[in-house]
């Protein structure tokens, strides 16, 4: 039986692991096609392989680094550019290190910010025309965090970069409400991926009631987009600590983060 998303193509980036691969395996769980991107070709092949076995889906793998400058407009001709109809974005691709703004190589700070916030930019400039001209549904998840909602020290760069994403694409959405394309924002918590390991936190036992699988988190995000919700956070305890911050004094928003996150456990050499 076919699955509410059949004749749909997605695009995933960040599709090799953590959250980026839990949505491709539910977008082809309810039956899209994909395009799954990342740096990790061998990891996106064997995610292509089980998807296509499992699902019965059709399944394109684009290896690119989007921290490339020109690795948007790359990703825009290998599928629209040959005649591939995207219905679906999903700009889940992203990085942060969790470390002192000074002790991080400057070149470091600009793939968080060339990553995060210009190739997603960049990517939705592209597909936005693509997909009002299909004249069918058509959707963008861009993916946050909940550290778009406060200042965060040693998330110096990465949190003003989810920030931004969060405020683009509500304003998005709004400028698209009477067209057939949707965008939503989803910003994750704490989740079960590689992604706290490569930015240097040390998860404490208080993090644990927040934490979620990819695989919850990429559902919730899922289910959002497709009921056209403009923003979600996932999870009930990161909902309510993220509402509970518009009573908090903006002053004391980064003792709180810093307190909530602990001290760095990596240092990187200095730029």
């Amino acid at each position: 039986m076919a699955g509410p998303l059949a004749g749909k193509r997605a695009l995933v980036t960040g599709a090799s692991s953590g959250i980026g691969k839990a949505i491709a395996v539910d977008l082809a769980r309810r039956g899209a096609d994909l395009v799954i991107s990342a740096r990790r070709a061998d990891r996106l092949n064997a995610l292509a392989a089980t998807l296509t076995a499992e699902h019965g889906v059709k399944v394109d793998v684009v290896p690119l680094d989007l921290a490339d400058p020109t690795a948007p407009a790359a990703l825009f001709a290998a599928t629209v550019g040959q005649g591939t109809q995207i219905d679906i974005l999903i700009n889940n691709a992203g990085f942060g290190v969790y470390e002192p703004f000074e002790d991080v190589a400057w070149e470091t700070h600009a793939q968080v910010i060339q990553l995060n916030l210009v190739a997603l930019t960049h990517l939705c400039h592209l597909f936005v025309p693509h997909m009002r001209a299909a004249g069918t549904p058509c959707h963008i998840m861009n993916v946050a965090s909940i550290a778009a909602f406060q200042p965060t020290p040693f998330y110096t760069v990465y949190g003003p970069t989810k920030s931004f994403v969060r405020d683009f694409t509500e304003a998005l959405d709004y400028e698209l409400r009477d067209t057939n394309v949707r965008a939503i924002c989803v910003c994750p918590g704490g989740t079960h991926t590689e992604f706290a390991d490569v930015a240097g936190i040390k998860l404490q036992k208080h993090h644990e009631a927040a934490m979620m699988s990819a695989e919850q988190c990429a559902a919730i995000g899922v289910e959002a987009m497709l009921r056209g919700r403009r923003l979600v956070v996932t999870g009930f305890i990161n909902k309510l600590a993220c509402w509970l911050l518009r009573f908090v004094p903006r002053r004391a928003m980064p003792l709180l983060a810093h307190k909530t996150l602990g001290d760095p456990v990596k240092q990187l050499p200095a730029g």
